[in-house]
């Protein structure tokens, strides 16, 4: 069936797990959809990055994006704009804004960064380094997983209100300068006297940062659009440990800084002109529901809030209704030392097949996979709210390889060690590292799925097992099984069946017809 009409103008772009989800593709295919359902060839105004910063990662028609929005493979789309709840090196703006143009994509002309989003900087990248340190070294605990962006560190700046809003670079270069002189000292200090670092470590974390930025950005220099230089940390280094050369560190920062300056405005006020204009926004979100600072597991988050709401706080518009499309895989992962309810076992067939998939865009780092969590999942839209469902991946658990015949998994509950049943996420992260999972047992596929485009021609199995998805989900979503006749749960929009766009199944069954197929 046809999928039912978004119910607002502004449709937000949500994750309902750890991140990773595929949310990138859901914009151009939102895109495609109101173009079909309004005939007008320019539909949505804006598209607009909510959250986070360099650390989230986005595949898009072929491209790994960090800071843009995934909109910029829509060239119709007027505004690419960057939200006052977004941190970022402007450093990272054009390398990125490089990266695409090169691939054929026109963004510098479409970017508008809000005023008051927030200026991340190499301070704040040491930093993250050296916090990464202190909880190993002086605290024994295991090591966060961070990204090494410093992001963490910058959203500190912003509760401490010692801030850097991108709006800095109209106001002079004094400012500038003494705000971040004052910043880096700050930052050199806690190094060494907080976080208790070695001269050995500050030599180490210019070392890592070099490698992990010139790795991330060996197109742009294999392509003769930067050199190594660019991306080497190590000429910022003081005469002596834990000092910098804060001099170069306010040229190369308010040079960058400047070249954007005409892309610095205010997107409270484009986004009324989009709507003002009947166009749609699309509110792209770097993390997901999990991962919010607030609502996830520390110190297994981000540093942003990654719930619906947050859009409003980082659009700067009052609340109003939404529409909410919420992504998740046919199975999970997770990057870092999350506690993995549902992880399976290394050396599974399927499992190692899958890992073999699964690296984050931002980092390379290989992710940890297991089976669907319907139980996150539900929670994440019992609490954080959903229209529309995404699932991506139905291809990956296609037999093949190693993975040649068995039961696919689906968690629907947890187990506590007294043999108590729950059917939502504790609060508690001690609860949470001893409760297992409880599963139900699926029969699997053989047959190729990715050329697949409407939902009759998937093999039985494959229908009978997003069925049990979208069941399980809104069970623990709805609070059981006699709300499952409400007339407001979410609709299964979309299932992904491979990374291109066109990979995609869009006439999904209205939600009784999944229900009964369950």
């Amino acid at each position: 069936m046809a999928a039912p009409l978004f119910q607002s103008r502004l449709i937000l772009d949500v994750g309902l797990s750890m991140g990773d989800e595929g949310k990138g593709r859901l914009v151009p295919e939102i895109v495609e959809e109101l173009r079909e359902s309004t005939d007008d060839p320019t539909p949505v105004g804006v598209v607009l990055k909510v959250n986070g910063g360099a650390n989230s990662g986005h595949t898009s028609g072929g491209l790994k994006l960090n800071l843009f929005p995934a909109g910029v493979i829509c060239a119709d789309v007027p505004t690419l704009a960057i939200g006052s709840g977004v941190v970022a090196d402007p450093h990272k703006f054009l390398w990125e804004a490089a990266y695409i143009e090169s691939r054929g994509y026109s963004v510098l002309d479409r970017l508008l960064i809000d005023e008051r989003a927030m200026v991340s900087d190499l301070g704040h990248r040491l930093l993250d380094l050296a916090w990464e340190t202190y909880r190993v070294d002086v605290l024994g605990e295991e090591a966060r997983g961070s990204t090494g962006r410093g992001i963490s560190p910058a959203y500190v700046d912003e509760t401490a209100c010692f801030p850097i809003h991108y709006a800095v670079f109209r106001e002079g270069k004094e400012v500038f300068a003494n705000r971040l002189k004052a910043r880096l000292r700050r930052a050199c200090a806690t190094i060494q006297y907080v976080c208790k670092a070695s001269p050995g470590d500050w030599d180490r974390f210019f070392e890592t940062l070099t490698r992990a930025e010139t790795r991330a950005h060996q197109a742009l220099i294999d392509d003769g659009l930067f050199t190594a230089d660019a991306f080497d940390f190590e000429k910022f280094k003081g005469s002596e440990p834990f000092t910098l050369d804060e001099a170069a560190l306010v040229d190369v920062y308010w040079s960058a800084g400047t070249r954007l300056a005409e892309n610095i405005g205010d997107v409270r006020e484009a986004l009324f002109a989009a709507q003002s204009a009947g166009r749609a926004v699309i509110g792209e979100f770097g993390q997901a529901f999990w991962l919010d600072k607030r609502f996830g597991f520390p110190p297994n988050v981000t540093s942003s809030h990654t719930l619906p709401a947050e859009f409003f706080l980082s659009a700067g518009m009052p609340v109003q209704p939404v529409h909410i499309v919420g992504a998740c895989k046919a199975y999970d992962t997770k990057v870092g030392t999350h506690t993995f309810v549902s992880r399976i076992p290394d050396g599974h067939p399927l499992g190692e097949r899958l890992k073999k998939l699964e690296f984050g865009v931002t980092t390379g780092r290989q992710r940890m996979v297991g089976w669907y969590d319907a139980v996150e999942k539900g929670d994440a839209i019992r609490y954080g709210g959903c229209n529309d469902i995404c699932i991506n991946k139905l291809d990956a658990l296609t037999y093949g390889g190693d993975w040649q015949g068995g039961e696919l998994l689906v968690c629907v509950a947890y187990r506590a060690p007294d043999g108590t049943i729950h059917h939502h996420v504790p609060r508690s992260n001690a609860q949470h590292t001893t409760w297992q999972p409880v599963y139900l047992q699926l029969p699997g596929w053989s047959e190729d799925i990715s050329a697949v485009r409407r939902f009759v021609d998937l093999p039985a199995a494959a229908r009978r097992y997003i069925a049990t998805l979208y069941k399980a989900t809104v069970q623990v979503a709805f609070g059981g099984e006699e709300q499952l006749l409400r007339a407001d749960l979410p609709h299964l929009r979309y299932i992904g069946v491979g990374p291109d766009p066109a990979q995609i199944i869009r006439d999904t069954p209205a939600r009784h017809e999944l229900l009964a197929l369950a």
